[in-house]
């Protein structure tokens, strides 16, 4: 989360009515009675979509999506990514999922293993956990995107460089993907998402990627900084580099935001542009929150402005349903 940020800039540094363009799009794939379904949600047509995703972290959601509409409305167009946090332990949220898919939203979970240690994830000393969130996917049988151990290339988190070993990481996850897969949990899309690398340029990420079949897309954390890297080219060209060199998976930001100050809306302008000009980035989410700086998008009306304009390109948003 913006932990990293802090580090690497140490290092180196329901709608309104009527609602926003986009509203709430039709579910044409499933619906109250297909929970439980033989079937699982087929989610390819949701790993490359033709559009890019608009996704938002925000405070309170997905337990109230009124955060939600709030941004939607500031912003003048619903995102259709919703991301949040769940502690290892925490139950499935299936009543945040249900209404966060209801509302358009493709639900992304970054799962955090604070607790146990990695190496007793992948010995399987939490399989009754993984196994009853597992089925818990299954059961409710809608889309959600999956991060375990986001930022694992930084040291800042317990399941990072300082108390693992690059093995331990690609262990957990292999193991854990194997529990949802005999599950039959076959509509969570795995996305790994380490730290962008410009803080972190001794720490190679091709050892921490568990493979190609365990992993749907690549995701990157890393925000504009008053005195960091500043542009799309700088920020994540490093990081997108190093992966392409053994995977081709799609990219998604999973983490971003510009620090308040007179660059941000610049940063702005150079997000929406970066993403659209990338065919291999498929979207980013907008870290809505205030931790350790305030990141939320509200703090001064030009970026608002700015926020709003970009979004308004097509290119944007797209309804989840019927990708």
């Amino acid at each position: 989360m913006v932990v990293a940020l802090v580090v690497a800039l140490g290092c180196l540094t329901g709608c309104s009515n009527p609602p926003p363009q986009g509203g709430t799009p039709n579910r044409p794939q499933l619906d109250a009675s297909s929970e439980q379904a033989d079937v699982p949600y087929d989610v390819r047509p949701l790993l490359e979509p033709r559009e890019k995703y608009l996704g938002v972290a925000v405070e309170g959601a997905p337990r109230s999506l009124a955060p939600v509409d709030a941004f939607a409305a500031r912003i003048g167009k619903r995102p259709n990514l919703l991301a949040f946090y769940a502690a290892w332990g925490d139950g499935y949220d299936a009543q945040g999922v249900r209404r966060a898919w209801a509302a358009g939203l493709l639900p992304m979970i970054s799962w955090e293993p604070f607790k146990p240690s990695l190496a007793a994830i992948a010995d399987g000393e939490t399989d009754d956990y993984i196994e009853k969130f597992a089925a818990d996917v299954r059961k409710v049988n809608i889309p959600v995107a999956i991060s375990i151990g986001h930022e694992m290339n930084g040291f800042w988190y317990p399941w990072g460089t300082k108390q693992n070993k690059p093995a331990d990481f690609v262990r957990a996850w292999r193991h854990v993907h194997d529990v949802f897969l005999h599950a039959g949990a076959t509509n969570a899309i795995w996305v790994w998402s380490p730290n962008v690398v410009n803080p972190l340029r001794g720490v190679p990420l091709k050892p921490y990627y568990p493979g190609a079949s365990y992993v749907d897309w690549v995701g990157m954390v890393g925000y504009y900084t008053r005195s960091g890297a500043h542009t799309f080219k700088t920020l994540y060209g490093p990081t997108m580099r190093a992966v392409r060199r053994f995977s081709r998976k799609p990219f998604i930001i999973t983490e971003t935001s510009s620090q308040p100050g007179p660059r941000r809306r610049t940063d702005i302008a150079d997000l929406f542009a970066g993403v659209a000009a990338s065919p291999d980035v498929i979207g980013f989410v907008w870290f809505n929150f205030t931790k350790r700086a305030d990141w939320r998008l509200e703090t001064d009306p030009g970026s608002v402005a700015e926020f709003r304009g970009r979004a308004a390109d097509g290119v944007f948003g797209f309804d989840v349903g019927n990708p």
